[in-house]
Order: C-alpha cells, then structure tokens, then sequence
C-alpha cells in the first residue's frame, strides 16, 4: 500500500492520531493505539482472523488501519513490514520527533499501529468454559496483566464491566502484550448482566476474595472448578463490593501459607486461573 513519510509533529494527521490517547477521543473513533511490535504484531495477525486462521472474535470486523514506523525500527522489524503490505496495511515512515509525539513511552520502540476496536456485545460471545470478569478494576497495568493471563489459561471471554478501566487505555494493552487480539473482550457491561450471562452458560461464579470464607483448594478439591467457571475479581485496593460478592455463589480466597499480607490482583488471578484450568483438564 502506498505510504506517507511524516517528519513535522504539527502535521494534522500526526496530531489525529496522537489523540487517540485519549479515552474521549477513542471512544469517538472506535480506534486505539497499539505500540511496540509485540503488540501490533499480533494485531496484524488477528486481521485476517487469528494465526489459525480463525478469529476469535465470531467474525466481528477486526482491522489495522495503520503502522507507523521509524526507519530503524522498519529495518529491524521487516517481518511486521512485511505483514503489514500482505494485509494490505499502509505502512508510514516517521521521524524520531514523530514517533516520540506518538509514543506514550519513555523510551518508544519505533513502531505504532492505528487499530480498530475489538470488543463483542455480549450476546455474541459463544460456549464458556472459563470467565473473567473485571469488576471496579482501575489500574490499567493490571487490567493488562489479567487479560494476558487470561489469555495464557485459556479463557474463553474477558469482561470488562462498566466501573472498570477501558481495556484501549495505552498501559493496558501494552500490558496485555498482545492477548487483547487473542480472545473475546467485552465492555462497558454491568457486573450483574455479566453475572447472568455466565449463569446462563451453565457457569458457576466465583468472587476472588482475600477475605473470603472459602478457599480455593478446597474448592477446587470439592470440584467446584471442574466444569464452567466464571471468575470475578475486583478493585486493587478495596477487593469487590458486597453486593458484587452476594451476586456470585461464594467469595474465594487464595490462601497464603507465609507472612505475607495479601497477594496483588495480577498474582491472585493467575492463580485462581490456573488452579481452575488444571482442575477443568483433570476433570
């Protein structure tokens, strides 16, 4: 595809896309920035429907709409070049001062991709084996780090609900390193319809709690994770309302055999995840 070469941060595209880091401005568009070449690696693979061949996303329209490149980081990343022309990508050459404009990095990688949105209503997403449902979760970089490991334990669906951080924030899908292009994201939906929803697929649904009266290996040694499960895990520092927790069939904790306090949302999910996926396998 033919390209442009971009040298002057005033140029009106550049300052087009540079807003896109903004919430307002995404939301708007229904476009979002994915910088890094991990990132818009995997997002130039899921345009022609996933690395399989199959998108993970029920057919919904999936699309790269442009990469913006350094010249060294064109040179040194000529697959992603390479795979932007196939798709039929344009590919534009900036300049440091342009991509440093763009880039919401310190130290920028070269390489930024114009996307855009992946989420799927709800009613779209198909059989569920495994849930994660973010409920009052603020931080983007944990936000990220959930969907990635969602993504690794083979989570059929993230939802993000309509108190959570927005899964497009740059942070966020930075941290997702990619799996924001591997599964179904849904967003902006309430915790109870998201609740229902899994109850429907003939999920049980767990609130991930450091409080709570049930721990997880007994759960799980109860068998309570070998068939459809849904996972709500909650706020950084305050965990998940009450009225979150009565809605789900049990507060779950982790338990944690030393001194210390308590365990970070991202560690507590990874292991609530896998816990769950070893025990589906067995079962």
């Amino acid at each position: 595809m033919a390209s442009h070469e971009f040298t002057s941060i005033r140029s009106p595209r550049i300052k087009g896309v540079r807003r896109l880091a903004k919430r307002t401005f995404r939301q708007r568009e229904r476009r979002f920035l994915a910088e890094g070449p991990q990132a818009v690696r995997e997002a130039l693979a899921a345009v022609d429907g996933g690395r399989d061949g199959r998108s993970p996303y029920g057919g919904a329209a999936l699309g790269v709409v442009e990469v913006f490149a350094t010249a060294e980081a064109a040179q040194r990343h000529l697959d992603l070049v390479d795979a932007a022309h196939a798709a039929g990508v344009p590919t534009h050459r900036v300049s440091l001062d342009v991509m440093s404009e763009l880039a919401q990095t310190v130290t920028p990688q070269g390489v930024i991709a114009v996307c855009e949105f992946v989420d799927v209503p709800l009613d779209q997403v198909g059989d569920v084996r495994m849930a994660v449902v973010l409920s009052h979760v603020r931080d983007p970089g944990n936000a990220g780090t959930v969907l990635r490991t969602a993504d690794a334990a083979g989570a059929d669906v993230v939802i993000f609900t309509d108190a959570s951080v927005d899964p497009y924030n740059g942070k966020c899908v930075r941290a997702s390193a990619g799996s924001l292009f591997h599964l179904p994201v849904v967003v902006g939906v309430p915790v109870s319809a998201a609740v229902e929803f899994l109850r429907g697929r003939g999920a049980r649904v767990w609130a991930a709690d450091g409080g709570g009266p049930k721990d997880l290996h007994q759960v799980a040694d109860g068998g309570d994770l070998d068939g459809p499960v849904g996972w709500v895990f909650g706020n950084e520092a305050w965990g998940l309302p009450e009225d979150v927790v009565r809605q789900t069939d049990g507060a779950v904790s982790v338990p944690i055999y030393g001194g210390a306090e308590s365990l970070n949302l991202a560690t507590a999910a990874a292991v609530c995840l896998y816990t769950t996926a070893r025990q589906q396998r067995s079962a």
